[in-house]
Formats: C-alpha cells, sequence, structure tokens
C-alpha cells in the first residue's frame, strides 16, 4: 500500500505542481498590485466587520472555520517533516509561498464570494461552484467536488488523527485505540450540528489555540535570544544552497518548503473559498481580503514558532538524500510532532511534551471539523437538485468518522502519503480553475478600491462590471434599491 501511494504522489507532487504554486502566487502578486501588502491594515480591520446572519456567518467566523482548516498537523508535523528532508533552508521557502500565496488567496476566496448560492437557508459556495457559474464547466466543477470529497472526506482527516494520536501517546502515553475513540465522540456531536455549531467552536478555539501556541514559542525564543540570529542566517542561507552543510538541498529545501507550505496555508488549494462563501458581507472583495490574512497567521506565525522552536533548541534531524543523516539532533526519532515535543521538552522537562500534544489535538481536530465542512458543501453542491442530500451527508459523517478511526492507527508514513495525494489533487485542479477565471476576482477588488477612494462603504453589484451569474448579488443589489438605499 505505502508503496502505491508513494508512486501517486510522485506524480501529483511532480516539480511542475510545486513550481506552478510558486509561480501563480508571483502571477497574482502582480496582478492584484501587492494586494497582500497594500491591505494589510485593511485585513486586520474587516477581520471584525460585519455580523451573522440567518443565512450566513461572521467575517471573523469565516476566518477562523478557514484557519480551523488551515492550523492543523501540518503546523507541527508538518514543519518538521520539512526541515528533516529539506533542511533549514525548506522554512524559508515556507515564507515564500505563503506571502505569495496570500493574493492567490485573495483571488480564489473573492471567487467563492462572488459564486456562492444560498441553499437550504445556507449559504454555499466553493471552486465547484465557481467554476460551473463562471466557467460553465460543470464536468469539470464535478471532477473538483468529486476530488474535494475524496480528498476532505476520506484522505485529509487520517492524517490529523494520526497525528492527534501520536501526540497524545507521546505525551500521556494514551493508545491510538482510545484516541480514535474520544475524537469520534466529540467529533460526531459537533458535525451532526451542523455548520452554525462548527462555526461556534471554530470562533471560540482557533484563537485561543493558536495564542496559546505562539506564545509558547515567544517563551522558547526568548530563553534562547542570542541563537536567533545564527538561525536565521542558516534559514536563509540553507534557502539558497550558501550554507556549506545543507548547500546540496537546494532543490529538496524549494520541494518540501512549498510542499509543506501549501499543505499548511492551502493557498491555492481550494479549501478556503468553502468558508469564505459562508461570511455575510456587502462586497466579495472584502472576504478575500480577510482570507488572505489567514496566510499569514497561519505560516508566518504558527509554522513559524514550530521552526524557531525546533531550530534554536537543536531538536532535529536533517537526511541525507545520498544517505545517513546531514544533522542527527534526534538519533532514533521519526521526523514529525516528536521533533516540536523534543524540542520544548528540553526547556520544560515534564511538560514541553503534554503542551505540544495537547495543542496537536486543538489544531488536528479543528481541522477535522474543516475538512468535514468542505466535503459537506460538495456533497450538497452535487445533489443541489436533486432528493436525498441529507442522505448523503448522513453518509459522509459516517464516512469520515470511520476515516479517523482508521487514520488513528494507521502508521503516519501512510496517513501522510494518503493526505499528500489528497492536498496535490485539489490543488491541481483549483490552480488551473482560478487561472481561467480571475478576472471577476481582479474587477471586483478594483470595484472596491473605487468605492473606498470615495469614501463610501463598498456595495457589490456585478453587473455593471460585466460579471454574469453572480446570482446571489444580483438579487441582493435589487433589494437594495428596494429599500431605497441611496447608493443604487
Amino acid at each position: 500500500m505505502q508503496d502505491l501511494v508513494n508512486l501517486i504522489n510522485s506524480y501529483v507532487w511532480s516539480p511542475a505542481l510545486v513550481y506552478l504554486c510558486l509561480g501563480v502566487g508571483v502571477y497574482f502578486s502582480i496582478r492584484t498590485r501587492f494586494m497582500q501588502v497594500r491591505h494589510l491594515r485593511e485585513m486586520v480591520r474587516l477581520m471584525f466587520d460585519g455580523k451573522a446572519s440567518d443565512e450566513g456567518v461572521s467575517s471573523f467566523q469565516a476566518l477562523t472555520m478557514t484557519l480551523s482548516g488551515r492550523v492543523g498537523i501540518g503546523n507541527i508535523a508538518g514543519v518538521a517533516t520539512a526541515i528533516a528532508f529539506g533542511g533549514p533552508g525548506a522554512v524559508f521557502w515556507m515564507w515564500m509561498v505563503a506571502f505569495l500565496g496570500a493574493s492567490t488567496s485573495y483571488v480564489e476566496c473573492c471567487l467563492g464570494q462572488i459564486y456562492k448560492t444560498n441553499v437550504d437557508g445556507q449559504y454555499r459556495g466553493g471552486p465547484a461552484y465557481f467554476i460551473e457559474k463562471g466557467l460553465g464547466m460543470r464536468w469539470y466543477a464535478i471532477t473538483f467536488a468529486l476530488a474535494t470529497i475524496l480528498g476532505c472526506g476520506l484522505l485529509l482527516p487520517g492524517m490529523q488523527a494520526n497525528g492527534i494520536a501520536s501526540g497524545l501517546n507521546n505525551a500521556f502515553g494514551i493508545t491510538p485505540a482510545t484516541t480514535a475513540l474520544g475524537i469520534v465522540i466529540v467529533l460526531g456531536l459537533i458535525i451532526f450540528g451542523g455548520v452554525k455549531r462548527i462555526a461556534r467552536f471554530a470562533e471560540i478555539v482557533v484563537p485561543f489555540m493558536a495564542l496559546g501556541y505562539i506564545l509558547m514559542a515567544a517563551v522558547v525564543i526568548a530563553l534562547n535570544i542570542g541563537q536567533l540570529p545564527e538561525i536565521l542566517r542558516l534559514i536563509v542561507s540553507s534557502a539558497v544552497g550558501a550554507e556549506a552543510g545543507f548547500g546540496a538541498m537546494l532543490g529538496l529545501a524549494i520541494q518540501w518548503g512549498v510542499k509543506r507550505g501549501v499543505y499548511s496555508n492551502e493557498a491555492g488549494q481550494g479549501t478556503g473559498p468553502h468558508a469564505a462563501a459562508a461570511a455575510e458581507v456587502s462586497h466579495p472583495a472584502k472576504q478575500g481580503i480577510v482570507q488572505a490574512f489567514a496566510v499569514y497567521v497561519d505560516t508566518l506565525f504558527v509554522c513559524s514558532a514550530t521552526a524557531f522552536m525546533i531550530l534554536i533548541t537543536g531538536k532535529y534531524n536533517v537526511v541525507n538524500p545520498a544517505g545517513g543523516f546531514l544533522a542527527n539532533g534526534l538519533p532514533g526519532i521519526e521526523a514529525g510532532t516528536g521533533f516540536t515535543q523534543s524540542a520544548v521538552e528540553s526547556l520544560f522537562p515534564g511538560f514541553g511534551s503534554m503542551f505540544v500534544g495537547v495543542a496537536l489535538l486543538f489544531f488536528a481536530f479543528t481541522t477535522i471539523l474543516a475538512y468535514y465542512y468542505i466535503a459537506e458543501t460538495n456533497v450538497t453542491y452535487l445533489l443541489q437538485k436533486h432528493a436525498g442530500s441529507g442522505t448523503a451527508q448522513f453518509l459522509l459523517k459516517i464516512m469520515l468518522l470511520a476515516t479517523v478511526v482508521y487514520g488513528a492507527v494507521r502508521t503516519s508514513d501512510l496517513a501522510w502519503g494518503l493526505g499528500d495525494i489528497g492536498v496535490g489533487l485539489m490543488a491541481w485542479l483549483n490552480i488551473i480553475a482560478i487561472l481561467m477565471l480571475q478576472k471577476p476576482a481582479l474587477k471586483a477588488l478594483d470595484d472596491y478600491e473605487a468605492q473606498q477612494a470615495k469614501g463610501i462603504e463598498p456595495e457589490f453589484d456585478p453587473r455593471p462590471l460585466g460579471i454574469e451569474n453572480a446570482d446571489y448579488w444580483v438579487t441582493r443589489s435589487d433589494n437594495l434599491v428596494d429599500e431605497g438605499d441611496p447608493r443604487k
């Protein structure tokens, strides 16, 4: 099984996808005039702008739903894996793909808002919706929906569950089977409660867990502050092949940095637009800008926290492509959660391993919730005009719970391999789609900035911009006219 998974990944995650992710980030950064820099203050302002409605969640809730999917095992075990196989330079390329990917995230999430629809009293959207409405390619939309159900419903949750089981076993000696049972019970109570319950849970847990983890990293760095300049030099020099010890790993640094960066921050993967579409906002660009900030939080804050803790304590191994190790700070420890646990444990004996285990529990659990919501949205898309959608969603819940149990007790290599397939398939399909359908998102950004320049609160009407099939926004704009909005 492992050999087959590795073979599939060699095609899915070929160098073509790695450089496509970087290239698209560069392209959209230029096309949006580096909105990820120009609108940094706006990202923070809009995060708390807007309120939930009967049909949608608030901008902040949508952001935390997205972060619940982005801030997961990739931020702890994924960073460790990138360092193990790509060297310290992989961290730099994770930063690079995050900075560039913020513009990609804006485009895909803005498209999710533009082409969202109201299904049974709830906003739904995502790549499947904007591919059909914006490109008129239903077969492509169905392909993405099926790939996403496979990835988020079957392949990715098992990897998160495996990370939880590994972390709790290392920290507390809890058996994977016991962990699997506990996850399934709590997860079932939440996902059977619907999207509103998922949003409320994420709104409370995500900010708390991310802040706590970053504070711990700050303490670790502060206790080793004298080493920080050298660690930064090591990361940068390794990233460009200038470090003697890791100079031969330049290609691997880029490959693993981008691969784990995309897995962690999900920019271009197509997951972010699902939560973005659920937000109640007055203009699609608003949520696109907010979602761009989620990439920063995930990689520049949380992933960096993990990287600094691992590197500054020296608790890591780097595999030599020719055999053996280029660095061997943790003999006999497999790449993954153990790196981070050992790093914190070295400074806080008896506490560090437990802290990381608990952090991983929250990170990965909320990610599983996000995966369910994404998979459910695509099931809804496929069956929106047919009876039996409720039955299909029930079966999806059961399937996801079974996947969690299976993933928790399987080997980490198999779990990660399956997860990588899911991420790669979605990224290929989504990136091609947003390249084909970029103009509406770019027009929305120009329209948003033009209205702001006039000193008015932006409202969106797709018709003057020549954007077709944005039915929700047409209806909303007409309703504003009926209500006597002076801007209409």
